[in-house]
């Protein structure tokens, strides 16, 4: 009986109309008394406030590591059970997450909804756009600990390191190299 009077979705409860219409709004009242940031619902602010505290009380049953979100231990758990619920409509492939299937459904369906504001390349992942966006602003955030040297991705970081350090960590399955 509650009709949202911004678009044309009901609710059984208001609660939970109120809630959405927070979403047209842009109403945050819920604030957080560690930082600057508001929230349209309490629940979202509770698990917020666990950055600042610390709060982790979620414990995974296999190895009591601990998590701030149910939802972040629901994920993990999938790692001792291998339980992959999501499955690809065009092969049959299986993930543990709904957002690595839906980014390896982007290799099937070509979608790339990541676009570059600065020229007409587009990307199938948002981070290999964060990435190609620094080609344009020359933004390079990771820095070797050894020298001078900064780089825009972290790969390009790590390979470079392995010339100071000297690691080779892959290795040949027919020889010694």
């Amino acid at each position: 009986p509650f009709a949202c009077e911004y678009c044309e979705k009901r609710f059984s409860k208001n609660d939970a109309l109120t809630v959405h219409v927070r979403r047209h709004t842009g109403e945050k009242p819920f604030a957080c008394e560690y930082c600057d940031k508001t929230f349209a619902r309490s629940g979202d602010l509770k698990v917020h406030v666990r950055t600042h505290t610390g709060e982790k009380p979620f414990v995974c049953e296999y190895c009591e590591k601990t998590f701030s979100q149910n939802g972040a231990l629901t994920v993990h758990v999938r790692t001792h059970t291998g339980e992959k619920p999501f499955a690809c409509e065009y092969c049959e492939k299986t993930f543990s997450t709904n957002g690595d299937l839906i980014k390896h459904v982007r290799t099937h369906t070509g979608e790339k909804p990541f676009a570059c504001v600065y020229c007409d390349k587009a990307f199938a992942q948002s981070s290999d756009l964060t990435v190609h966006v620094r080609t344009h602003t020359g933004e390079k955030p990771f820095a070797c600990e050894y020298c001078e040297k900064t780089f825009s991705a972290n790969g390009d970081l790590t390979r470079h390191v392995r010339t100071h350090t000297g690691e080779k960590p892959f290795a040949c399955e027919y020889c010694e190299k």
